[in-house]
Formats: structure tokens, sequence, C-alpha cells
């Protein structure tokens, strides 16, 4: 169970509990330095049962949010002094702070970061796809970062070109062009008490213009090598139906969709993938 920490802490408690579920917690990172705030949440999720923590550096996506690697430097600075606030923090109570790659940072700059501050309470919350978005392998960022792994976003993801780049979109799980039982079987190997949660979003195709100047504004050591091997992966194995998309459909059809994919990929994990 992943939970915004909001309302009855206890109540939230029991009913995981009750359910034989868990708490996953969502936190944001010190911002401005307020360090009080930060452990005020982390105090919360720890009251709900959490045994992790995970949170985003960057809401949204790098290639969307930064026109200038000026932009980009200034807000990774900015990311850096916050995990640092964060650190001492988690450590003093004891609660893992999963970092997810959230279509930020690339995989050159996130495993040696993670490796600069060698704490057993700092890790990543492995999305097993949205780093496709920045031009990265997923299996080698599976393996280079299962290591690290304190959380795990699992998702299949399908392609497809276009005009500017390539359309990245979340699928059930075992139709899309990622190896599933391999990554999992890296985490589980690496760290065999992460626990494996699902993401299916339902959602219209993402648009990623990898082939476009303003794309590569603030990436200043991806290059030609990314983006030949992910072009070349997404002509090999683009899905040939249209991706799925759901802004037609009426905000009930959306929800049942929603729905459906969400008991196939439950389905199929528990089938197909579970860990032994």
């Amino acid at each position: 169970m992943q939970a915004n920490l909001t309302g009855d802490i206890s109540k939230l408690r029991a009913r995981a509990d009750e359910l034989g579920m868990f708490v996953e917690g969502m936190v944001p990172l010190p911002r401005n330095g307020d360090v009080a705030a930060f452990e005020r949440v982390l105090l919360d999720a720890k009251a709900a049962g959490a045994t992790v923590v995970r949170s985003a550096a960057l809401s949204g996506r790098r290639y969307e949010t930064f026109a200038t690697v000026q932009a980009w430097t200034e807000w990774r600075n900015q990311a850096l002094a916050a995990i640092k606030l964060a650190l001492p923090i988690v450590e003093k109570h004891r609660l893992p702070l999963a970092l997810e790659n959230h279509k930020d940072w690339t995989l050159e700059e996130l495993e040696p970061m993670l490796a600069s501050y060698s704490s057993e309470y700092l890790g990543v919350c492995l999305d097993f796809g949205n780093n496709i978005a920045l031009l990265d392998d997923p299996m080698e960022f599976a393996e280079r970062l299962a290591p690290y792994a304190l959380s795990t976003h699992v998702k299949d993801m399908g392609v497809q070109p276009y005009a500017d780049g390539f359309l990245l979109s979340e699928v059930r799980l075992g139709q899309g062009i990622l190896d599933l039982p391999r990554i999992i079987a890296l985490v589980h190997k690496a760290r065999p008490r992460t626990r494996f949660i699902l993401e299916m979003i339902t959602r219209d195709p993402l648009k990623v213009p990898c082939l476009t100047d303003a794309y590569w504004a603030p990436f200043p050591d991806r290059n030609g090598r990314h983006l030949a091997r992910t072009m070349r992966m997404v002509n090999q194995r683009a899905i040939r139906e249209p991706l799925p998309s759901v802004s037609q459909l009426s905000r009930e059809a959306r929800q049942a969709a929603e729905e459906t994919n969400i008991r196939a990929c439950l389905s199929y994990f528990r089938e197909k993938l579970q860990p032994v």
C-alpha cells in the first residue's frame, strides 16, 4: 500500500495490518532548508508503519522542464543540497529514503551520486521504464541500480516512432518491451527484502521529442550513441497496433480501463513474475 499520509495515521496502519498490506511513504525532499517539515512527514510515515519512504526530486520531466544547461545545473545543485539535508534525518530515524528515477537523472548521474553517499538509508525507487525517456537502456539501468533498489515501480512499456522522436506508454505487464523476469530477478538477488510495487498508469502515450534541438538542451553529457541505441530499439520493437489512448473516453470509461489494466497486471505478476 502506498499512501499520502493525511488523516488518521493509526487507522491507516490498522487497516493495512488487517488487509495484510504494507505502507510505503511518499515524502517531499527538504526545500529552502526546512528540515523540520521533512522530519515531521518522515515521523508520520514511520507511525503509519512505513519501512521505506520514496521521493521524486523533480515532479516533471527534464526535457520539458529545463530549457538550458544552466537551468538544469541550478536545479541539480538544489536537489543535491536537499538530499544532503535529508540524509542525516533518515539515518537518525532509521527509515530508508528511495529516490525515484523520475525522468530527471540519467544513469551516469544517478549511480555515482548514490555511490558517493554510501549509506544504507539512501537508495533508489527503481522505476523500470522511466529512463527510456532519457535514452538510457532499461536493462543496463536495472543491472547497475539493482543494488540500490529500496523500492520499485514495476511496469512494462510500449514504444512507437513519431516525427519528433518516439512515443512511450505504460502497457499491461507482459505486453511491452521490458524483460520483466530478468529485471525482477536482478532486484530480488541484489535486495531480497525489496518489495515490488505496480505502477500501471493508464493515459495517452508520452511524446519523447528526442529528435528536436529543445530536447537536448538540458543534457550536456548525452550523445549520439544514446540516441542511436534508443531509436534502433524503438524501430525494432515498436508495437504494431496503436498504443493505448484514453483522452477520448469519458471519465467513467477511463476509470474502468484503469481498473481493468491494474487487475490484469496484478494477475500477470502473480502468475508469471512472483519471485520465489
